[in-house]
């Protein structure tokens, strides 16, 4: 079996773009991949065109081969725009090993070690008391952990470009507001909050304080991540479990994290790290150190899929983002077929390969329009993370 073609395609689906990889082979097989750079697919694209001269002819069973050749190809190796690529061919050649198989990916893997895949939900942002009345019908709809995020309270507030954030006022909002959500839900609902990133070491440690009593599964993001020593310090003032690893490309910037104990859930997204060959050595790795994996699933169904196969060939899983708000968005015409919730939990993919389907010429009609992730800012003016 021999690679023909390799084809990228960035798309419209729901409020944004997704940028889905195809690979096609002389057998009549194709893969599907997508790739996590959210906002700049027309990079991944430009990336996707030097590897498809790499790739057309190579066997794509040869996966780890492939992945190696791919990653050590230029000299400048890792970033984020080649592990979303490589994320994405990856996933593809996974999926076409699948097919030809006539078995769903997670065989592949290692088979199976559940039967189901927990997922939590996202209701609402920590801003108001909207948030009570979400999480209360998430809870009513059979969802056993919520996981919010944070904002600002501020009339006509949006969250959009130009919107202003101020850390200080969102910490306290967030703190009063899980407090609520806590009392309306019970002891028995897992929550957690995500951060995105948007405070310092300090402004951390003090929201950390503030709702220590509260009983988070765990808190996702609060700093940023590329500062191994930041983390070190936040470790040693709170109690509270990290989610961290969203931003990672590759399995040596995971390294300082899993070795040093900052995290305790693995926020692997298979989509930037490398894909499915990189994120299953992460697993394993993450499992030595008794570290939980949760991956990061905010886009499109092919991530979802791959997330799936993901879970459920590993024995150190702890609950997959999912987004029923962006699922709800995939066009069907787009991808006929793909993955579907029941409850708050998957069941075992049983299609061969990923179980996702891609029409080709239904993307003239999703056609790619550029979109900015929101641009955030403080009151004096100056830029501050989204």
């Amino acid at each position: 079996m021999k690679i023909t073609a390799v084809k990228g395609f960035p798309v419209r689906c729901g409020h944004r773009n997704v940028f889905i990889v195809k690979v096609e082979t002389d057998a009549g097989i194709a893969g599907l991949g997508e790739g996590g750079m959210s906002g700049r697919e027309l990079a991944m694209q430009g990336a996707l065109e030097h590897y498809a001269r790499v790739l057309v002819g190579m066997d794509p069973r040869r996966i780890e081969h492939i992945w190696q050749r791919l990653y050590r190809s230029q000299y400048f190796e890792g970033g984020k725009i080649f592990g979303a690529v490589i994320s994405a061919i990856d996933i593809a050649l996974w999926d076409i090993l699948g097919q030809s198989l006539g078995v769903p990916v997670y065989q592949l893997l290692g088979g199976a070690c559940r039967e189901r895949i927990q997922c939590f939900a996202t209701p609402a942002a920590l801003t108001g008391p909207d948030c009570l009345e979400r999480a209360k019908a998430a809870v009513a709809q059979g969802w056993r952990s919520l996981r919010f995020t944070t904002g600002m309270a501020e009339p006509g507030w949006t969250g959009g470009h130009g919107s202003v954030y101020e850390p200080m006022e969102s910490i306290e909002l967030a703190a009063h507001w899980i407090r609520e959500v806590r009392k309306a839900v019970g002891p028995g609902i897992a929550l957690g909050i995500d951060f995105h990133h948007r405070l310092s070491v300090a402004e951390a440690a003090l929201f950390c304080q503030k709702i220590e009593d509260v009983g988070l599964m765990f808190l996702e993001e609060p700093i940023r991540a590329q500062n191994p020593k930041a983390y070190r310090q936040l470790r040693e003032m709170t109690r509270i479990p990290f989610a961290i690893g969203e931003e990672f490309s590759n399995k040596w910037e995971f390294l300082p994290f899993i070795e040093e104990g900052l995290l305790n859930f693995a926020r692997i997204d298979v989509c930037n790290v490398g894909g499915l060959t990189e994120a299953k050595k992460i697993a394993g790795w993450c499992e030595a150190h008794y570290i939980d994996v949760m991956p990061h699933n905010p886009l499109g169904p092919v991530s979802t899929a791959a997330c799936l196969h993901l879970c459920a060939s590993i024995s150190n899983f702890a609950q997959l983002e999912y987004l029923s708000q962006v699922a709800e968005q995939y066009p069907r015409d787009l991808f006929p077929s793909f993955p579907t919730i029941s409850g708050d939990s998957f069941p075992l993919p049983d299609a061969p390969g990923l179980g996702v389907s891609f029409d080709e010429e239904a993307a003239t009609a999703h056609a790619f329009e550029f979109w900015e992730a929101p641009h955030w800012f403080r009151r004096d003016g100056s830029v501050t993370n989204w």
